[in-house]
């Protein structure tokens, strides 16, 4: 069965899949959604004897329609491959109580490697699909993650140039020097003067701008997107919810068809929503736990059906988490809205409009499969000490944050299903934060002596993206205002 996508606002009519990853957001603003989710074809049984690269096929296949077997099959090869430092690519590791699904072993440590791998294969496959001349510029906002991870799947690969922006001041020394030091004659990053929504905000309106579209056509280039916006990023995350619950029954974790819960600690709501859609694909998941920090738009959301970004924005120790915006949320809206465009658009223009919007109470009662939950900054900091002290295993202040939300839930409720939670970054990558909360003496340490402290502790090697940053040189050290974006763009292109 062929799948078709089509905006979550009703504009533009239907595209396939690949026609959808080059455009990474619709023309009128909307994301890309399929016009149904597929199911699982394999039984879990089957899935269990496959390996990361197998199970990928297996999903993947079922959205990705108009690509052939051997077009696929040579993107998923291509992308989980020697980048990642275990052939497992996703393992679970087991600690107090519950599964942590570690999506870190790429080549930037962090959950944006295992969908941002691939998109460049998708996306230069879809290129050659639909006789597109045109480069394909690459923009895209990080809070942190997503653009060394984007940087590094499309840095010299022909044919595509990729700037990315990010907060000045709102992300952490090894994120930042991980972006600033990247290499390759097709990239840009550029800090501005604002926070991660600003940066967002900014990318959407160069997507949206008409005349900007038509001056760079003119000069041979077009926009896409590699943030989590593109349904190519989407459908490569349902992948790793489906192989986790593979690998618990193949290790006898649970029985065949035995239900898990799944939690995530959510920004941008990209990682929650794969696993919605990978439930919604047959995947036997009972409760979604969403997991927030200080910035809890998202809890106060599952809680009261009010979507409110008027609220203060706080710079936290889960900087990928600081988003008053989750752009994903809106595929979600569309959905529990009937797939009612018109109402969706409504919404929306409330969002910008207002800065809140509200749900019925009929729109709430399709959310039940979903539990908010949030961690302040202290929770998240007693989290990643608890767990240490307990077994030794360190973990990063993102994955704590949904570690502290399970726990709670799991005291609150007396729900003893089989958790999995989504360990989305290596606590290499926030070492600062991640040791004080160990211990505070270590905030005297420089930021390359508490790497080395922190691989002693945690007994686990220094991953290579770490090591490549210690002597590497600044490449990057561009900083705008957020309305020289446009300006910057043209700039690089010239």
């Amino acid at each position: 069965m062929e799948i078709m996508y089509s905006s979550t606002r009703g504009h533009g009519g239907k595209v396939t899949a690949s026609q959808a990853i080059l455009k990474g957001l619709a023309e009128d603003g909307g994301l890309f959604v399929p016009d149904s989710i597929p199911s699982l074809d394999k039984s879990l049984k089957e899935l269990s004897e496959m390996n990361y690269q197998g199970v990928a096929y297996e999903v993947m296949k079922l959205f990705l329609t108009d690509f052939t077997e051997e077009e696929l099959k040579n993107c998923i090869n291509r992308a989980y491959d020697s980048k990642f430092d275990t052939e497992v690519i996703a393992p679970l590791a087991y600690a107090e109580g519950a599964y942590y699904l570690e999506l870190f072993h790429g080549a930037t440590i962090a959950f944006k490697d295992m969908a941002l791998s691939i998109l460049p294969h998708l996306m230069i496959t879809s290129a050659r699909k639909n006789n597109i001349k045109n480069e394909i510029v690459i923009l895209t906002a990080t809070s942190g993650d997503t653009g060394k991870a984007a940087l590094a799947g499309f840095a010299d690969v022909e044919g595509t140039r990729i700037i990315v922006f990010y907060p000045k001041s709102g992300v952490s020394p090894i994120q930042e020097k991980q972006m600033v030091t990247q290499k390759g004659a097709n990239t840009l990053v550029v800090g501005i003067k604002g926070n991660f929504d600003d940066a967002q905000t900014g990318v959407k309106k160069m997507f949206g701008d008409k005349e900007l579209e038509k001056e760079l056509a003119g000069k041979g280039f077009q926009f896409s997107s590699a943030n989590s916006i593109n349904i190519g990023r989407l459908v490569p995350q349902i992948v790793y919810y489906v192989y986790s619950y593979a690998q618990l029954l193949k290790e006898e974790k649970i029985k065949d068809g035995e239900a898990i819960n799944v939690v995530v600690p959510t920004g941008n709501f990209g990682n929650i929503l794969a696993a919605f859609y990978a439930k919604n694909m047959g995947l036997p998941i009972a409760k979604l736990i969403c997991a927030s920090n200080t910035n809890k738009v998202l809890y106060d959301f599952f809680e009261t059906g009010d979507y409110d970004r008027n609220r203060d924005f706080h710079l936290t120790t889960s900087p990928s988490m600081d988003i008053l915006i989750s752009s994903n949320l809106e595929r979600l809206i569309y959905r529990i809205a009937g797939n009612n465009a018109e109402r969706n658009s409504e919404l929306m223009a409330d969002l910008s409009s207002k800065g809140i919007y509200s749900i019925t109470d009929e729109e709430k009662k399709q959310l039940k499969d979903f539990y908010g939950g949030y961690a302040d900054e202290k929770e998240t900091a007693d989290e990643i000490a608890r767990v240490y002290k307990a077994c030794g295993y360190v973990m990063d202040t993102h994955t704590a944050v949904a570690s502290s939300v399970y726990h709670k839930y799991e005291e609150k409720t007396g729900d003893k299903t089989v958790t999995v939670i989504a360990s989305t970054a290596s606590p290499f990558k926030f070492t600062r934060s991640v040791m004080n909360a160990i211990d505070k003496k270590y905030d005297a340490y420089d930021d390359f002596t508490l790497i080395d402290e922190l691989s002693k502790l945690a007994n686990v090697k220094i991953p290579q993206a770490i090591e490549d940053i210690r002597t590497a040189p600044v490449v990057h050290d561009h900083v705008c205002e957020i309305n020289e974006m446009p300006d910057v763009v043209r700039g690089f292109l010239k």
